[in-house]
């Protein structure tokens, strides 16, 4: 395993200067980073080539001098002049202060890390000086993740820390308060409106976690998404890490369950076509046992809870006994499909709108509905119809569909297993074909035929197995 060649540290700068010698872009940049913190700033060029007039600084035109490096804590060289530069580096030892020499790695004594900043927090990357560009742009995806105002969250924090440890005990209880404080939506909405109307809506969180009003927990029901990884919500990933139960069906995939804190409880409530392991109403109990211990619970569902995950009935569940709750979304299958196979469910002149329904167990009511739909130009997206789809296109034909309406199938959508089929619906009504295992999603429009598929099933070929 490759080891470090530094040691990634935090300067103290405040009473303290940094220096900048040169005058170009580069230096311009260094000061700039150098103003996001409370040293003073010092810039010294032969020549000023780039405008340093709109920041709050110090300039001397000159030669670098001992008496620049007065209470430095770094020194940034940017400079082309070799001599220049390496008189600047001879001061800057001789006076025991790091130097960070613009591009030119083998001279640095330390490297300028890509930095997230979220004063007070803050997120280094450092490559070691051997690829800057990478570093940056792996801060743009840390970036994307932390909310603007999680700086002004951990202040706050900061500030409640000794009412806190006045009224909840150390370990989980005073845990779960500061996991409920930073995922808190009420705190985020209040930080919005200033730093008075966060503090007030922390402290309610406070005395409700000091109270008796903590003696119940809060299930969150959660989106897993089709099933990658990187399509989980940033929101979902927070709550994974603050869960101590995980609830879990069988369509979740294994790698996104162990997203959570590793010291979670896991219990999957799997259900799958033909074998339910645990009922409906278990999984209601379950809920409701597990909030009435005062815990947090993550109710992981695939897709998204309120597309066909059955969510109400643990929500009235959880209603009745009191619990708290909350709905996180996720990517629900029939989009990530549509990304998948590039089909515009909508698209103009062609199709004005998308229904998203459940095939299984479909009557001849909703099927006569869905034909009608999607003869005036409406896209259908059915879940669950691998096994009826079939019979399923056999009765929208009966209901007045054309057989040459083109019908995308996708299996196992969003994951890297997908696969992706086009047919018509009439071959689809003729055959039954094999498709790879898994959860599939279909759409049935003309503007299916504007995707990309990965193979097309005709019943007139011989070939029209799937493996």
């Amino acid at each position: 395993m490759s080891k470090l060649s530094i040691f990634p540290v935090s300067v103290k700068v405040t009473g303290k200067s940094i220096l900048i010698v040169g005058g170009g872009i580069e230096a311009l940049n260094k000061a700039r980073l150098a103003l996001k913190t409370e040293a003073r700033v010092r810039v010294v060029a032969a020549k000023f080539d780039a405008d340093f007039s709109a920041l709050d600084l110090e300039r001397r035109v000159g030669s670098v001098a001992a008496a620049d490096l007065e209470a430095a804590a770094l020194v940034f060289v940017a400079m082309d002049d070799d001599e220049e530069r390496d008189h600047a580096i001879a001061l800057a030892h001789r006076a025991g202060v790091p130097v960070n020499v613009v591009d030119q790695p083998d001279l640095c004594d330390f490297y300028t890390p890509a930095i997230v900043d979220r004063a007070p927090i803050s997120v280094a990357i450092s490559s070691e000086g051997a690829a800057p560009v990478l570093a940056r742009a792996v801060r743009a995806q840390i970036e994307s993740l932390l909310s603007p105002n999680i700086g002004a969250l951990a202040a706050l924090a900061g500030q409640l820390r000794r009412r806190v440890e006045s009224l909840i005990a150390a370990g989980p209880a005073r845990r779960r308060f500061y996991e409920a404080l930073v995922g808190s939506m009420r705190v985020e909405t209040a930080l919005e409106q200033g730093a008075p109307a966060a503090r007030r809506a922390a402290l309610r969180l406070l005395n409700e976690h000091a109270g008796q009003a903590a003696q119940t927990g809060l299930v969150s029901l959660v989106g897993a998404g089709p099933g990658a990884e990187d399509l989980l919500t940033i929101r979902a990933q927070r709550l994974l890490q603050q869960a101590d139960v995980i609830v879990f069906d069988q369509l979740v995939p294994e790698r996104v369950v162990e997203m959570g804190r590793r010291d979670a409880r896991r219990i999957s409530v799997g259900k799958s076509k033909g074998r339910h392991s645990v009922s409906q109403s278990e999984i209601n109990a379950l809920l409701v046992s597990l909030g009435n211990q005062n815990l947090n619970v993550v109710r992981l569902k695939s897709g998204d809870p309120m597309i066909f995950g059955r969510a109400h009935e643990e929500l009235d569940a959880l209603k009745a006994a009191g619990i708290a709750y909350q709905i996180v979304p996720g990517v629900t299958s029939a989009l990530a499909a549509a990304a998948d196979s590039a089909t515009p469910v909508t698209l103009r002149g062609v199709a004005s709108g998308v229904v998203f329904a459940t095939a299984h167990g479909a009557d001849d009511g909703e099927l006569h509905h869905w034909a009608a739909l999607a003869q005036a130009g409406v896209t259908l997206g059915l879940y669950m119809g691998k096994s009826v789809m079939a019979r399923t296109a056999a009765e929208l034909l009966a209901h007045g569909m054309a057989a040459s309406v083109p019908v995308g199938v996708v299996v196992n959508a969003g994951r890297s297993d997908r696969f992706t089929g086009l047919t018509s619906l009439g071959d689809m009504a003729a055959s039954d074909f094999d498709l790879p295992d898994g959860p599939a999603i279909f759409f049935i429009g003309e503007s299916v035929a504007k995707g990309e598929w990965q193979q097309l099933l005709a019943h007139a070929d011989a070939q029209q197995k799937v493996a």
